[in-house]
């Protein structure tokens, strides 16, 4: 065996010199969002180290496909059978990644935060504790790991990034600003950073700056991995919509969100999300659902998070295709098996959500207000950052007013007005809803 370290002074053990340098294009391409993270993969065949093996078996698991586990577990299996020398660290990363493939990820949670409290600087390790934080919509969660990491690793711009994520979604701007602003003076095109900021912006409806911000920024993400380079266009792609450019975000949605890694889940939920908010603006999108969903046809078998198969079967539905009332079927029987840490985000929130959801593409608006009422106060469970979630919210409100509930419309939109003085979107929403109400149209 090798004796190396990881690009953060940790130890490693492989068996191939080359191996370290795949090892930190693991980690580094993890953190920084660039294709490097797949250079694993090639010595993955040669080298059976543990730490090697691992992070492959993290790779596959990335897929969130229904088959990633299976991808996985040959990896772990490898290693195991190799029993080379490793480190203690690269012992609980594999144990924890372990937990994941085997379909625990409240327990690899666990697993990786203990970790993280015996080597802080193990910024892998917390940005994979921050994955599954988030997929569980533990928000208090990102805000801690990152804080725990924040005395060994002050000199790393990806900490700040993450640390500013976990700020921005406990609903402290100021300080995620900050951390963000940090992140971006140690390392100017740091792209995690640039979406926390896009957040804070967003939730401060600071829409003209924010989507002067992202445009400034994005001739950086050419070479990011397809999720953070479509991510960040989606996210400029709102703040247009916000802005009354409909028909800018739709030509965003063709050019840049939609098309560079169509198989990819995250991808396509993007796609899904940016869709269903162009429609809810006011634009006809043309053919682009019936596109889409022959890729999400592909996804009825998966139910990997609750927040992936809801935009699937939305995304189905508005394309007509009877595979959304499959997906639903499935989601219905599966929904009261899934593990203890997620049955509740399952049973309470995700059905009544996609019940609702396919109501409304069916033009059901009553049974999708109610449906999707239901699911709302709990959203928080199915995982997904603020943004994202508020696909939802819109989906709900859009189903009031088209079944004649302007008050409830009223209710939910003056805050968000109020919020956001400078979204067009939201003012012709109200300006709706009050005519019908007979009240003054606010200016």
């Amino acid at each position: 065996m090798i004796d190396a370290r990881d690009p953060f002074g940790l130890p490693i053990r492989v068996q191939q010199p080359g191996s370290a340098v795949a090892v930190a294009g693991f980690v580094e391409g993890f953190l920084g969002y660039t294709p490097r993270i797949l250079e694993v993969l090639a010595v993955a065949e040669a080298d059976h180290s543990l730490i090697v093996q691992a992070c492959a078996a993290a790779l596959q698991m990335f897929a969130e496909s229904g088959g990633a586990p299976a991808a996985a577990r040959p990896h772990l299996e490898r290693a195991a059978r190799a029993a080379r020398p490793s480190t203690e660290r690269e012992r609980q990363f594999a144990a924890a990644v372990k937990l994941w493939v085997d379909g625990d990820a409240a327990a690899a949670l666990v697993a990786h935060e203990a970790a993280l409290a015996r080597w802080p600087r193990d910024l892998c390790t917390l940005k994979l504790a921050q994955y599954h934080a988030f997929n569980l919509g533990d928000s208090p969660a990102l805000l801690r790991l990152a804080l725990r990491a924040l005395p060994a690793a002050h000199d790393v711009a990806w900490l700040h990034g993450m640390l500013a994520f976990g700020w921005e979604q406990c609903h402290r701007l100021d300080e995620a600003e900050h951390a963000a602003r940090l992140a971006l003076a140690l390392r100017p095109a740091e792209p995690w950073a640039q979406h926390a900021l896009a957040h804070v912006m967003l939730s401060d409806g600071r829409l003209a700056e924010g989507a002067a911000f992202l445009r400034a920024a994005s001739g950086q993400w050419r070479g990011l991995t397809s999720f953070m380079r479509t991510h960040n266009w989606w996210h400029l792609a709102l703040f247009l919509i916000e802005l009354g450019d409909a028909a800018g975000a739709l030509a965003l949605y063709d050019q840049e969100v939609w098309g560079i890694d169509k198989s990819y889940s995250q991808d396509q939920v993007g796609a899904v999300s940016l869709l269903a908010r162009l429609e809810l603006a006011g634009l006809d999108v043309g053919p682009r659902w019936q596109e889409l969903a022959s890729w999400l046809e592909r996804r009825l078998d998966d139910r990997v998070q609750p927040f992936l198969d809801l935009q699937y079967l939305y995304g189905l539905a508005r394309a007509g295709r009877p595979q959304a009332a499959a997906l639903l079927a499935r989601i219905e029987a599966d929904a009261p098996n899934a593990p203890t840490a997620t049955l509740a985000a399952w049973q309470r929130v995700a059905l009544p959500a996609a019940r609702g959801l396919l109501a409304h593409a069916q033009g059901r608006w009553v049974d999708a207000a109610d449906a999707l009422e239901q699911a709302l106060p709990r959203l928080t469970a199915i995982g997904g950052s603020h943004a994202q979630r508020e696909l939802f919210e819109q989906i709900h409100i859009d189903a009031l007013q088209r079944s004649g509930q302007h008050a409830g419309v009223l209710n939910a939109l003056q805050p968000r007005a109020r919020a956001q003085p400078q979204s067009m979107r939201l003012k012709r929403q109200l300006r709706g809803s009050c005519a019908a109400l007979g009240l003054p149209i606010p200016g």
